[in-house]
């Protein structure tokens, strides 16, 4: 599927579509066979037990139907000393009141597990409809292998080896005809008309600095887990939610730690995914903690946000933890002189413990959105050019000195202006800072990169189109 399609898919109206739940002990293939079924890399596989914690949700579609998968985290049953267990299981429970459909996985490579009997009579008690994945059936003796797992009394198992694609055409038709079909008559195509855009925001930082917490605050659910372990968020999380008329999908994305300092596995790719979570989205919301501020991993992850040009807000959580609030100007003077090659990101203190600023952290992020799009012409940028050339000159490079013929602006997103230039080697790092200011100064680019981009007169593609 292409991305465009699954956008489609994933801005579309949660309440349409029927929820199918992937549900399981640890490690029998659960994010495996959701990566499968909705045909990406969204949900972390790994060879290690409890790697999912969240729940993931992602549409997809199979025969005409749109369907709302979800991942969860593995239940263990009985005695364990996972500090997030308990988290998880009321994560699962969210799950199964909303889910339409259970897909109860377990490992048929190593058979029936006592924790499987547990489960299964959990998920008898929801009266809900029940399909039962052997996943890892490889083999060709399929009849043994799903013999002992008929007395869990949920039926014939379906054979699936999620890793290879064996059985899955099959499951996916079992599913549909467990969903109720008549409330899906109409066409994918009507099912996306008059959707409001669709703004992305994501939520990024160094682990612990509450990103979990925001998210929660934030949608005032407990979608994501809280703990105070740093490390809990391992995959991004995307939410859609409705802000003041305005539709916003969130990202929750694990803590970020210098590379040097992530290990291999799990924790590489949670990195490897936040950094994903910030190339995708809109406006890049930077969650500092505001008693351990402005580390070196905070300066870095800022970084990057400057290099592929985001919009950006930073938010400064835990402020209701201050004891002295007069200082909260030294703090912001701080912030600026630490993030100095960033003057135009704002700043907010909030608390996602008890809401605090996180109104108006919402608020400049649906700013720094539409600041991100907007377009000025070519004569009003040509005019604040040319008077920031009057005032300040070009340097003198050897005999030589920058000209500028005329700019115009080429993007949105970001907002991108290109220079027609007698030579772009004269461009001065310091010039090209004061061009820059100069922009924003006039034009309000407040919450949001910029790019400037020099060319020969001889490059000129514009030079018909000038307003």
């Amino acid at each position: 599927m292409n991305e465009k399609k699954q956008a489609e898919l994933d801005q579309s109206s949660n309440s349409e579509h029927a929820v199918v739940a992937i549900v399981g002990r640890p490690n029998v293939g659960k994010s495996a066979l959701f990566n499968r079924l909705t045909r990406s890399n969204t949900a972390l596989v790994e060879d290690l037990a409890g790697t999912t914690r969240d729940r993931i949700y992602r549409a997809f579609e199979w025969r005409g139907q749109v369907l709302r998968l979800v991942d969860t985290g593995g239940l263990v049953e009985g005695y364990t000393d996972d500090p997030f267990a308990e988290l998880i299981h009321g994560g699962v429970d969210m799950v199964l009141t909303e889910a339409d459909v259970i897909l109860f996985v377990v490992d048929g490579r190593s058979g029936l597990n006592p924790a499987d009997a547990i489960i299964a009579e959990r998920l008898r008690a929801r009266d809900k409809s029940i399909i039962l994945v052997m996943n890892k059936a490889e083999a060709s003796d399929q009849q043994v292998l799903a013999a002992e797992f008929y007395s869990l009394g949920l039926g014939d198992p379906v054979g699936i080896s999620a890793l290879h694609g064996r059985g899955i055409g099959t499951l996916l038709d079992i599913i549909v005809n467990e969903v109720n079909l008549s409330s899906q008559d109409a066409s994918i195509d009507n099912d996306f008309q008059d959707k409001t855009e669709l703004i992305r925001a994501s939520i990024v930082g160094r682990p612990n600095v509450g990103k979990s917490s925001l998210t929660n605050a934030i949608l005032g659910e407990n979608r994501v887990i809280v703990s105070d372990i740093p490390g809990t968020t391992r995959d991004a999380i995307d939410t859609r939610f409705d802000f003041e008329g305005t539709s916003v999908l969130l990202v929750d994305t694990a803590g970020i730690r210098k590379r040097g300092k992530v290990d291999r596995g799990v924790e590489r790719h949670s990195v490897q995914r936040a950094e994903s979570a910030m190339a995708r989205a809109d406006v890049v919301i930077l969650l500092l903690d505001y008693k351990e501020l402005l580390t070196s991993q905070d300066t870095h992850i800022a970084g990057y946000v400057n290099e592929n040009f985001k919009g950006l807000v930073i938010g400064v959580n835990k402020w209701d933890l201050a004891e002295d609030r007069s200082s909260r100007s030294e703090l912001v003077k701080s912030i600026d002189y630490r993030y100095r090659f960033l003057p135009w990101a704002p700043v907010m203190f909030i608390s996602a413990k008890t809401g605090e600023g996180i109104q108006e952290l919402l608020e400049l992020v649906i700013t720094a959105y539409h600041v991100r799009r907007r377009r000025i012409t070519t004569g009003e940028l040509n005019r604040v050019v040319r008077q920031a050339m009057t005032t300040h000159s070009p340097p003198m490079v050897g005999t030589k000195r920058l000209k500028v013929m005329y700019a115009t602006q080429a993007e949105i997103e970001p907002p991108t202006f290109v220079f027609f230039v007698n030579d772009p080697e004269l461009v001065h790092f310091s010039y090209q800072r004061y061009l820059e200011n100069q922009i924003r100064e006039n034009f309000d680019y407040t919450g949001t990169a910029i790019r400037l981009v020099f060319r020969k007169r001889s490059e000129d593609r514009f030079a018909t189109n000038q307003e």
